[in-house]
């Protein structure tokens, strides 16, 4: 592998003699002698190379021709920056004359360091592709004093705009949740992953969260793979339900997320909790009112996670307002339920149970969850077999979202799609 000496050290006069007065930097470019290296009047490094491979394998009948034709052009592809400063490798590729074609067709000779039609060698694409993590393309695009769509050119020739299903073996449990482009939840746009041992899968980002869009992506997965497919994980959205439950039937268990369960029967409560505070800050006292401060966090917070501070905040509330209490009851012994390990079985007996105890309570603020909960009782019950969520899902659709702001929003689904993988 070639390399370069480029910077001169001139020592002091008392310095010692062995101290050394150049160094060689790697060029990192196999099969090239560097021919000369000069400086331009932008102060950027020209490297001149030249191949050393004789022959190259004719475009027509593929056999290696080694009968020397001439030069092409030359080409100036940037390179891996030298000390800050911007670097190019120039090349003249070598032509051969096949003898075996009629009409001696030529052809030009192409080595592996660089892609045809590119501007930049492999080795820098490849910084390009580093340097975007973390960043947006215009970020790039400004600190390399690149076009933005030549780095839009180099995500194409690297990142797949769609997931080759040949690379994957199987799939164990898929994960649809949604994501919006655009602030204020508009433009959804569906996510499937895939979570195969410890490792989540990227395998698609569909233009809509329709029922009819996510059907044609669950067809589109090979016959094979379909059938590795153990469990959907999803929320309630029907659209994905019943997408996942028609393309792959009753073989696939659908799991609905237990935190999206939860965040329903949550959020009954928290409605609760502030009917009761604006009732209460009318029959109280000024200074018993400001007692219930806090009141939001410590309902919220498992026992474990409670202070002292929010066991007396809820001492006090649960004394003006035992109605707070039981609905409070009712939230810890749902939660403890999907805490504990169990049967399908029993899982959906313990929650047939909690839906009569709500029936028989004075409460209504669990009225609309529990008919949602007796809709999807049994996709529910589902997580009791294995356990699972859409943890992974959410999880990545977190980084996604952090992606979606740094870069101002992505519109196109396919650059998206690039952008994760």
């Amino acid at each position: 592998m070639p390399s370069i000496n480029i910077l001169t050290v001139h020592p002091p006069e008392e310095a010692s003699s062995t101290v050394r007065q150049t160094f060689e930097i790697p060029l990192d470019i196999p099969d090239v002698t560097i021919e000369h290296v000069t400086t331009n009047r932008m102060g950027h490094i020209e490297i001149t190379v030249k191949s050393t491979i004789e022959g190259t394998p004719c475009r027509q009948c593929g056999q290696m021709t080694t009968t020397f034709y001439g030069e092409d052009r030359e080409i100036r592809l940037r390179h891996l920056p030298i000390l800050g400063r911007q670097t190019y490798i120039c090349l003249r590729p070598k032509r051969y004359e096949c003898s075996n074609c009629h009409g001696q067709p030529t052809t030009t000779q192409q080595l592996d360091w660089y892609t045809p039609r590119s501007s930049f060698t492999r080795a820098y694409e490849q910084q390009l592709l580093l340097s975007l993590v973390n960043s947006t393309i215009q970020d790039v695009s400004t600190k390399e004093a690149i076009g933005y769509e030549a780095i839009m050119g180099v995500i194409d020739r690297y990142m797949d705009r769609e997931i080759n299903w040949e690379d994957l073996t199987q799939l164990d449990v898929v994960g649809i949740d949604e994501i919006s482009l655009k602030k204020g939840h508009r433009d959804f746009v569906a996510i499937m992953t895939a979570r195969v041992a410890s490792e989540t899968l990227i395998l698609g980002v569909l233009p809509d969260r329709k029922k009819a869009t996510v059907v044609a992506f669950l067809q589109r997965i090979p016959k094979r793979l379909r059938q590795t497919i153990r469990s959907v994980c999803s929320d309630m959205y029907d659209g994905f339900v019943n997408a996942a439950k028609e393309v792959l039937g009753k073989r696939v268990k659908v799991v609905i997320d237990r935190f999206d369960v939860a965040k329903l029967y949550r959020s009954g409560l928290d409605a609760l909790r502030k009917q009761e505070l604006n009732r209460l800050k009318q029959e109280l006292s000024e200074e018993d009112y400001g007692q219930l401060k806090g009141s939001m966090w410590a309902l919220r917070k498992s026992e474990a996670d409670m202070t002292d501070k929010d066991k007396d905040v809820l001492v006090c509330l649960f004394e003006h307002s035992p109605l707070l209490q039981t609905a409070y009851n009712l939230c810890g012994e749902l939660t403890s339920t999907f805490d504990t390990r169990m049967s399908k079985r029993k899982g959906k007996n313990q929650l047939r149970k909690w839906m009569r105890k709500v029936r028989e309570s004075e409460l209504s603020c669990f009225d609309s969850f529990s008919t949602t909960l007796e809709n999807h009782l049994d996709d529910i019950s589902n997580y009791f077999v294995d356990r699972h969520t859409s943890g992974f899902v959410e999880g990545f659709n977190n980084k996604l979202k952090v992606i979606k702001r740094r870069c101002y929003g992505i519109s196109n689904v396919t650059h998206l799609f690039q952008r994760i993988q």
